[in-house]
């Protein structure tokens, strides 16, 4: 029978935050419902409640989570009553285009749950990015549900559902950082930080942290980072170079997204070097550069959708090397939140506390 559980939506664009009853429906085939033990608060349901995805209000917020099977549904056989799982808002298809000529990563045909959850007058909820984590239970395809060691930290692991695979995919996955490469990062948030993880994770031995705030610079040290750049003091194409010899890196990482941050990537590579983009840009901005610079400078110029990860395969890849101790995932989580704190994590997301606020239930 369905259940009613607290979660927290937003019902319009640049309203606060409510924290609510939600009603989740028995799950259908190919289903399951998660019991969350915790969910990251990202930038991206920031953006959803104040309307910068779409407009299909209310939103169920939070995404980057991990929690415990609750449920599943007929026909689920991928996990299992109990089983300790992060979500993911890649759960490939197998059968599209990309799927068929073995490019999962970009599957054109993403699985969500069926069914809706709801308000309890019966008003359904639009799920941010299909998952809809900030709340006590939710509901999502099996696919969504990726197994990982159950002895992880929840908060820790919940972020690799988003952030942190995002900025550490950009630098292995897309990137391709390779042992002994220069690598440069500009903009060390959350994404930003993960991208030094991942350099440094893949053997680059010069990682340049460009970010104008030095709480930031410093926590991309801690991760990392061999050298950091005040981005509101120095000149950023200059600083990089000046720090690769004069060439410029062999990868540029902009996880920002924005006009002035991506054309800083593109002069600060090597010649023949990589720029990939992982911070995402809104609908209105625009690059005019010339051309000539795009022919003359070769290379390539790159977007990371997710750190273009395999969930399946790169999730508990990268739990493990955290229990190993070889990437210091700890340090992505700032603070421990209730649901009832998520209006005051986005303040501290503005003002650059930290690197994710985790709400823990």
């Amino acid at each position: 029978m369905p259940q009613h559980v607290r979660g927290v939506i937003a019902r319009s664009s640049g309203a606060p935050v409510e924290l609510t009853d939600i009603v989740i429906p028995d799950p259908g085939p190919g289903e399951v419902i998660v019991a969350i033990s915790a969910c990251g608060v990202c930038h991206t349901d920031l953006t959803y409640r104040d309307g910068g995805i779409n407009d299909e209000y209310p939103f169920l917020l939070g995404h980057e989570a991990a929690g415990v099977v609750d449920a599943v549904g007929p026909g689920v056989d991928s996990v299992a009553i109990g089983d300790f799982v992060v979500l993911n808002w890649r759960a490939v298809c197998g059968d599209c285009r990309a799927c068929r000529r073995g490019r999962p990563e970009y599957c054109f045909n993403t699985h969500n749950a069926t069914q809706k959850m709801t308000l309890t007058d019966g008003t359904e909820l639009t799920a941010a990015l299909g998952i809809g984590a900030f709340a006590e239970k939710t509901l999502v395809h099996a696919g969504q549900c990726t197994k990982v060691n159950p002895a992880a930290d929840p908060a820790v692991a919940g972020l690799i559902g988003c952030g942190v695979m995002a900025g550490l995919g950009a630098a292995v996955n897309t990137g391709g950082v390779a042992r002994g490469d220069s690598v440069a990062v500009i903009g060390c948030g959350g994404v930003g930080a993960a991208a030094v993880v991942g350099a440094r994770l893949a053997g680059a031995t010069t990682i340049i942290a460009v970010d104008r705030d030095p709480r930031r610079q410093s926590m991309a040290t801690e991760l990392g980072a061999t050298h950091t750049v005040d981005a509101s003091a120095v000149d950023t194409v200059a600083s990089i170079r000046s720090l690769t010899g004069g060439f410029g890196a062999d990868v540029v990482i902009d996880a920002v997204g924005r006009p002035e941050t991506w054309e800083q990537a593109f002069y600060a590579r090597d010649l023949a070097g990589t720029v990939v983009l992982v911070g995402v840009p809104t609908p209105d901005v625009r690059v005019d550069m010339a051309l000539v610079d795009f022919f003359s400078r070769g290379g390539a110029l790159k977007s990371s959708w997710y750190g273009d990860c395999l969930p399946d395969r790169d999730f508990p890849m990268l739990i493990d090397l955290h229990l190993q101790g070889r990437i210091p995932l700890e340090h992505f989580v700032s603070e421990r939140i209730g649901l009832d704190g998520i209006e005051d994590a986005f303040d501290a997301m503005h003002e650059g506390r930290g690197l994710r606020s985790v709400v823990t239930l």
